[in-house]
């Protein structure tokens, strides 16, 4: 399994709330565990405990997100820092479930479960995981969601470091509105022309006249 796969556990624990929509998922055990995705063993270390301490991580790892999102990388790497040393992993070769067509383990570095309790386990493995994906793409490949009211984080894949939303679906939204923006200000500007158009006919008609 690549490293770089573990910050995908950073994103899903942000994005398990959205504070401007005043929603969070994250209000019971068994939505802790959820977070975990395959790793079950890990996950049914859980316990009601570990609600609370999960979006304390969580508030944090929004916080490097929302740095790197307005660009003071110092901030994002200091914040990101003080998660790794509080929540150090264990770097293990590992080749279980992964074989090749002669049924030899296909070798992987693995990062190992911290033994502690599971909020220790996962924030070590979502911080580590996103920095290796901040040191290897860089500190703008992280990114809140432009799409208002959205702010969801996510990672920046793209070659030409051009992402601006979490989703398809919030990029669509955010498209159409600004269309529907542009449709109305040149609705009024063809308004305000017209209008004026009229009032200087007005302004000749009335000279004429006289």
């Amino acid at each position: 399994m690549e490293l770089a796969y573990y910050s995908d556990y950073a994103v899903r624990l942000v994005n398990s709330e959205e504070p401007s929509r005043g929603t969070d998922a994250l209000t019971s055990v068994e939505a802790v565990r959820e977070l975990f995705g395959a790793n079950a063993s890990a996950a049914r270390r859980a316990t009601d405990a570990d609600v609370t301490r999960f979006r304390s991580v969580r508030a944090r790892l929004r916080a490097v997100f929302q740095a790197a999102d307005e660009g003071d990388e110092a901030r994002a790497v200091d914040l990101l820092n003080a998660l790794l040393l509080e929540f150090p992993v264990s770097p293990q070769i590992s080749g279980h479930d992964h074989r090749d067509d002669d049924g030899r383990p296909l070798w992987h570095m693995h990062l190992a479960d911290h033994p502690s309790n599971a909020t220790a386990g996962y924030a070590a493995i979502a911080a580590m995981g996103l920095a290796f994906h901040l040191t290897e793409y860089g500190v703008d490949r992280l990114g809140l969601c432009e799409a208002a009211p959205c702010r969801n984080a996510y990672l920046d894949t793209s070659t030409n470091r051009s992402r601006r939303y979490c989703s398809d679906r919030c990029a669509t939204r955010a498209n159409v509105a600004a269309y529907r923006a542009r449709k109305r200000l040149e609705a009024a500007d063809r308004s305000a022309r017209t209008g004026l158009a009229a009032e200087n006919a007005q302004r000749s008609t009335a000279s004429g006249e006289r």
